[in-house]
């Protein structure tokens, strides 16, 4: 079926009978920043059928992670009025939206079906019960690795694994001679890159960012333990220049059969099972990320999702292109061009009640990992914000990035762990201390 097609039977929207009233002599265009990650780029191949169906030009802003949250931050904080729809995440929806920064999503069209959207997802891009954001895809993190290689080891991995099992399972993949390690992790600075990643990994330990008066704890053993543990991990199993290695990284790396186990976003799983991208797509199995039995899973909860900001002069516009991307026509669109397995997933509740998504071997394991992260109570002992791997507080992306630096130089032996978390503390209270909360 041809995408013209697909998109002419997606009438649920009513794309068509819309596009009359938009498409006038003005040729209207919005400006969207997005990521780039496999999903972003992938919707942008279909721009021009949103294109031919509504006379909506698209205009791309696509970069990397950090850099879109460094642009976006600044355009919406400044109003510079750059962008029409912006990329962005359960962090900043709820903290902008209570501010008057986001334009409420609130009179989206009963064809759309907001109920359908997963109420983890619909809850983190909401404040005060009004939806902020459209989530383009959810995420949790989970293990993807490599089942030939854990047989070749004499392992079986279990569907909750613990840190120390997979510890052990590294060591044993791990063939430097083959450039294979044995593990690959983020240990990019970023507080939404290597800084995720050490956070939810943190919760597993007993870790939490602030106690409940909003002091800084990274002075206590539940975080020595997390860091030395990851680096130790890493430096004998993972990559060379692992500290600088985010998710686009360590997805090519894993996609070149160059890594026995990755956890990361659930949604790379569609990639590395791509045999057109993916040298091991056909012997890659999945599991739960991992705990240390305290009752604290290592996984995360996202969604990249489309906003608009205020202000903007081409609102209707960008609406019509929200619901459009982040519909059950789009979803189907993809699928069928594309395949199941190459749809945006963690979103829509119908997605994982369709007999035919079901068949998809990493649906149930993604639904699994999305359900079982908590973000209003993330960690073992008490804290007073909510969110897995970040803080919903506005302070938390410019000091959480500034503590991943500290991370990342002592992943690339730059500093001794003990120095980065001193660091960390230090930085961390003195920021909350001039912010007023101490």
């Amino acid at each position: 079926m041809s995408l013209k097609s697909t998109l002419g039977a997606a009438t649920a929207l009513g794309l068509i009978a819309a596009s009359s009233a938009y498409a006038d002599s003005h040729s209207p265009s919005i400006t969207i920043a997005t990521v780039n990650n496999g999903d972003m780029i992938r919707m942008q191949g279909y721009t021009d059928t949103f294109t031919e169906a509504t006379g909506i030009a698209v205009e791309w802003v696509t970069l990397e992670e950090n850099v879109l949250r460094q642009r976006v931050t600044t355009d919406i904080t400044t109003k510079g009025g750059q962008f029409d729809i912006m990329t962005i995440g359960m962090y900043e929806t709820p903290i902008w939206g209570a501010q008057g920064w986001l334009v409420p999503l609130d009179d989206l069209s009963a064809e759309y079906d907001v109920g359908d959207i997963l109420p983890a997802m619909a809850g983190g891009l909401s404040h005060d019960g009004t939806l902020y954001a459209a989530p383009f895809y959810g995420e949790s993190s989970m293990i993807m690795y490599r089942t030939d290689l854990m047989e070749k080891a004499g392992l079986e991995m279990p569907e909750a694994p613990t840190w120390d099992f997979i510890a052990e399972a590294a060591a044993a993949m791990t063939d430097r001679d083959n450039e294979i390690n044995g593990i690959c992790l983020r240990g990019k600075a970023g507080w939404g890159e290597g800084g995720a990643l050490i956070t939810a990994m943190a919760n597993s330990f007993g870790a939490r960012w602030f106690d409940e008066d909003w002091n800084a704890q990274f002075d206590t053993e539940a975080w020595a333990n997390t860091v030395n543990f990851y680096k130790n991990m890493m430096d004998a199993s993972g990559p060379a220049g692992y500290a600088t290695n985010g998710f686009n990284e360590n997805l090519s790396l894993f996609q070149q059969g160059k890594c026995g186990m990755w956890i990361d976003a659930t949604v790379a799983a569609s990639f590395v099972t791509n045999a057109n991208d993916s040298t091991v797509a056909d012997s890659v199995g999945f599991a739960l990320a991992p705990d240390n039995g305290l009752g604290k899973r290592a996984n995360w909860l996202w969604a990249w999702a489309l906003a608009i900001p205020a202000g903007t002069q081409q609102e209707a516009e960008a609406k019509q292109f929200i619901e459009w991307a982040t519909s059950k026509s789009y979803i189907e669109l993809v699928a069928g061009n594309e395949g199941w397995a190459n749809v945006p997933p963690g979103a829509r509740k119908s997605l994982y009640e369709n007999p035919e998504y079901q068949k998809v071997p990493f649906a149930q394991m993604t639904l699994d990992s999305i359900l079982s992260a908590d973000p209003e109570n993330p960690t073992v002992d008490p804290v007073p914000y909510v969110g897995v791997q970040f803080a919903a507080i506005p302070e938390f992306a410019g000091i959480a990035t500034e503590v991943s630096q500290e991370f990342s130089a002592a992943y690339a032996g730059q500093q001794s762990v003990e120095d980065a978390l001193a660091k960390a503390q230090d930085i961390t209270n003195e920021a909350m201390e001039a912010a007023g909360y101490r």
